[in-house]
This record gives C-alpha cells, structure tokens and sequence, in this order.
C-alpha cells in the first residue's frame, strides 16, 4: 500500500471511521446534461415543487435516502464545456478561460453582441495534463472509466479523446456536446434520422456501432456499457472512478417511447423531456443495482449532479424561462435558473443518509473532492491554480475546515445563441445572501437577495448602493485572483472596465 494511503489509513483508525469509509472507494459521478434544478422527483428546494411532481425518478429517491442533497449547488458555468472541464482540473472557467462551449479546433462559438465581444478564450478546451483528474487517479491505482458526453475539448485536439485526458476506457466520449440522434434505429447519427445515408454530422455518436438498427435508446446503450464497464472493474479488484455522461437531458428532446404512457397529459415536447430524465435514473439504477448486487455498494460513493441549469429558452414546450420556475430563466443565463443544479452526495459510512446541505457549493469543489475520498494529494504545483474546495466536511456534517464568507463566482463573457432574461455577457458573485451581476454590454448591475427573494425578481441595485459597491470590490478582487478575461469593446481589442472601474466612472 503506498505510504500516503497507510497515513490515511492512521488518521481514520485515529478518528474512527475507517472500517466505514474504505481508504480507496470506488468513485461513480453521474453528470447529467442541462438538467434542472427541480427536474427530478427529489426536491432541491425546502419544499417540494410542481415539477418535483412531474417528474419520475425513483432511483434518484433512493440515492438521495442514502446521502447528502445539497439545495444551493451550482455548476461552474451555465453552459456545459466549462463546467465539464473545471472538475477535471478543479480551476474555475474564469481562471482557466475555457468559458463557453467548445467544438472545433480554434474555432470562437460564441454569438455576435451588439457592444462587445469576446476575449481571447481557451476555445480549445481542456487539454493532456499531469493533474486532470482521471490522470490522477489511474496514476493512484483507480480503473478509470468515461461513458457518454465528453465535450471536454475541440474536435482537432488531444483533448477531444478522454484517453489522453487520463481515463483508461472512453465509450461514446469525443468533441461534440449533443447528440444526432438518441435512437438506435438511428445509428445515433445523422444520416439515420435524415434517412440519408450520405449525410454525415459532428454530432454522430462514436464507438456504439453494436447497437445501430436496434430499438434502443441512447441513454439504455449507454447503461448497458458503463454496466459492463463496472463489472470488469470489479472483477479485476482494483477501485474504479466512472464518469458517466449521458448525453440526455440535452438537444434533440427526443421520446424514450416506451416511457411516454406516464406523461400523457404532459404537452408531446414536456412528455418527451420527461422520459428523457427518467432514463437516465434508470441508468443510474442499473448501475446502483450491479454494486449491490456484486456487494460493492458499502464501498462505493456516488456523486450525482448536472452541468447546468435546465433548458428553457426553446426547443422546450410551454411558455419559454419558466422551466426552471421558482428560479428565473435558464440554460445559458446569469440568473438562478441557468447555473443552480440539483446535487446528490451517496459516501456510505459518512454521509448521514437522508440528509440536507444549505451551503452554497459549485461543480469545481468535485475536483478535490473527489482527491480526497481517493485518499490522492493533489499536486502541489497545481494546487494555486484550483479554486474548488473539499466538501468533506460537509459531508460528514461537521463543517470543521470549510471555509468561512465563501465568494462565489461566475463569468461568461459570451453571447450564448438563444435570447432571454440574464442571456448575455456577465460576471456574478455571490456572497452569502447577496448576488450581484455585472452585465459586460451595458456595464449595468443588478443586486438580488437570494434569502428573500430566490426568483430574482426584485432587483436592489438602486435601492441598496453600498451594498453593490462593496460587492463591486469583492468581485474586481475576484477578477484579478482568477485572471478572468472581461469581454471587449466591439470596435477595440480594450477589455471593458471592471466593476470597480465602471462604478467609479458614475460617481
């Protein structure tokens, strides 16, 4: 056993938990794709929300009976590429500028804005590196497993192919975010949905080639394979970290037809999302199932979120932003509805089953996170650029180490493709209660007070400016510690002002 491990072996005979908490736990992340706050039947809020009741999800229910559900947990981000790669390297999309979706090699993705445009970002995504977190976890001894949606770099570069990334078996993983299709009669591609055979898509799904001409669906193929993928994990006896991505909830909002007879009173397009997120808990269920059923349960630890808030500016049916309802807007937006998530943590013998977190936490904790319940330290050099934090206090419900005044930060200097409320370039912090955003184009800010007024509905910039002035500092102060690229002007390669900046200019 390598020396690091019979230390924490020591400190968890010192504090009484070893023979709960193994030393090296199997790891299984369960990232979901644009899934929303409350679309799931366990609730994320205080109380439980008509959408808790839309939705069916009784593997989830039983996840959360097990752990830890955290209401104020936010992605990274509020779109998928930047929250995907900050919890592989624990650096937040503003530190690293990969802060927008990526798909081709050098190639911008993001919109054209009336005023401003963005700055030079890491349109490549996340690239080959000693500290990735797959990397190292296989270099720790861990089995390392990538099944479903990478989309952690552009096509054209290393960091397309998981493989290179650090895990050991990529099933599905490469460029692209969305799938062609979600059928197998399909071949998950193009040119089966289009039924013509020439046609061919950046979004065709790779290595799935066995399952093309089934009735399949892709979120079922895809259980099947991270199933398969555990089990020779487990019979070779040596831990296991397995992110599992299913391309579900994402575009194209297509039916898992056997499904649908739960949601016949749904609109055809809810009917359809609805079955789309019942499939993935079947998958997780599927999963969960073989890890009793191989007596690897007690020693297995399942950290269930998503990417970003749920979609709701189109391709959703029903009355565009209010999908995500108490919270406002959605996917893409600066608002509540665009980057908070739900959030399950399952660590057999440390989580208190059935338990309830309040404090505010982000996808870039999951980087040391995962570290320390792999019993891996986290590379020196590397530790000044991770801006996520150990939730293992939390957790095990001590608190003891966690940080106190936390400031959270987001920052999107793009235009995202749809249009809606917040959609549009931004930086936010939050600061226990309060949330500030600084919107790039108009340099304009809004203040909201999330413990009253969780909706953003009551914007108190104008009403409380001493408030938005000391936030003002904390996020300028934030800015400099990540190096977050504001956007620019149009017609210059100048950044705009930072808030600091922007403010003092009205005095």
């Amino acid at each position: 056993m390598p020396r690091l491990r019979l230390h924490l072996v020591a400190l968890a005979l010192t504090f009484g938990f070893a023979a709960a908490a193994p030393a090296s736990p199997n790891i299984v992340l369960f990232l979901v794709d644009d899934l929303g706050w409350q679309d799931l039947s366990v609730p994320m809020h205080t109380q439980p929300t008509e959408f808790n009741a839309r939705y069916h999800t009784p593997n989830l229910d039983r996840l959360a009976r097990r752990g830890m559900r955290f209401t104020q947990a936010y992605a990274s981000a509020p779109v998928c590429t930047p929250t995907r790669t900050s919890i592989l390297s624990g650096a937040s999309p503003a530190r690293s500028h990969i802060s927008y979706w990526t798909l081709h090699r050098d190639r911008d993705t993001s919109r054209a804005h009336p005023t401003v445009r963005p700055p030079a970002w890491n349109m490549n995504g996340l690239q080959p590196a000693p500290a990735n977190l797959p990397r190292l976890l296989a270099n720790a001894g861990y089995r390392t497993i990538h099944v479903g949606k990478a989309h952690f770099g552009a096509h054209g570069t290393d960091g397309a192919d998981p493989t290179r990334l650090g895990f050991e078996v990529n099933i599905a993983g490469h460029g692209s975010g969305a799938p062609a299709s979600f059928y197998g009669t399909h071949g998950f591609s193009r040119a089966g949905r289009s039924g013509n055979p020439e046609a061919t898509s950046v979004w065709d799904v790779p290595g799935l080639e066995k399952y093309h001409g089934r009735d399949i669906y892709l979120t079922e193929a895809l259980a099947l394979e991270a199933d398969a993928a555990v089990r020779t994990a487990l019979d070779g006896g040596v831990p296991f970290f397995l992110n599992f991505a299913p391309y579900a909830v994402h575009t194209p909002i297509m039916a898992n037809r056997r499904r649908l007879d739960r949601y016949a009173a749904l609109d055809p397009k809810e009917a359809a999302y609805a079955t789309m997120i019942e499939s993935a808990d079947a998958a997780l269920g599927t999963i969960m199932d073989t890890l009793e059923e191989r007596g690897a349960a007690d020693r297995t630890v399942i950290i269930f979120t998503s990417d970003n808030g749920g979609l709701s500016a189109h391709a959703r049916g029903g009355v565009p932003h209010t999908h995500n309802a108490p919270l406002k807007s959605g996917k893409g937006s600066s608002y509540e509805g665009g980057t908070r998530v739900p959030a399950i943590i399952a660590w057999p013998g440390v989580t208190k089953p059935d338990s309830v977190c309040h404090e505010p936490v982000i996808s870039h904790d999951l980087y040391p996170t995962i570290l320390a319940i792999a019993g891996v330290a986290m590379p020196v050099d590397h530790a000044e650029d991770v801006d996520g934090v150990d939730l293992g206090p939390l957790v095990r419900g001590t608190r003891v180490g966690f940080p106190v005044g936390r400031v959270l930060g987001w920052h999107q200097p793009h235009q995202w493709g749809a249009s809606g409320p917040g959609i549009e370039p931004f930086t936010s912090i939050r600061a226990d209660r309060w949330k500030l955003i600084y919107f790039h184009g108009d340099r304009r800010f809004e203040l909201y007070d999330l413990q009253t007024d969780l909706g953003e509905r009551f914007d108190r910039a104008a009403s409380e400016p001493a408030m938005v002035a000391a936030l003002a500092d904390r996020m300028d102060r934030w800015i400099r510690h990540t190096g977050a690229q504001l956007s620019l002007h149009k017609d210059a390669d100048a950044p705009i002002p930072g808030p600091v900046e922007t403010l003092a200019a009205r005095d």
